[in-house]
């Protein structure tokens, strides 16, 4: 359920505009109220959009966290780190 939650999350940067300044500002502050694993929420922190890949995060709504640029994400890191993973060849995770 909880991966449904940083999901959730993401869309919500789009959308929600004070939920978007809250991440933006102050990223810690404004998950702490959320349901997360201690892991979701320290990869949301660090930006590490490849863990949370791994974990079956949704790419695309995780572009929404580059695209406002939240937990120190752009689109040039969001993409070296993306690419970082490794993939099968229907484009699931590999360690």
């Amino acid at each position: 359920m909880s991966v449904f939650a940083v999901n959730h999350l993401c869309r919500e940067v789009l959308r929600d505009h004070a939920f978007r300044a809250a991440m933006k500002a102050d990223p810690a502050k404004a998950l702490a109220p959320l349901d997360l694993t201690d892991a979701e929420r320290s990869a949301l922190l660090k930006g590490d959009v490849g863990t949370l890949f791994r974990m079956g995060v949704n790419a695309f709504l995780m572009n929404y966290l580059a695209r406002f640029e939240v937990c120190g994400l752009d689109a040039a890191n969001f993409n070296e780190r993306m690419r970082a993973v490794k993939v099968n060849e229907i484009g699931e995770p590999v360690d």
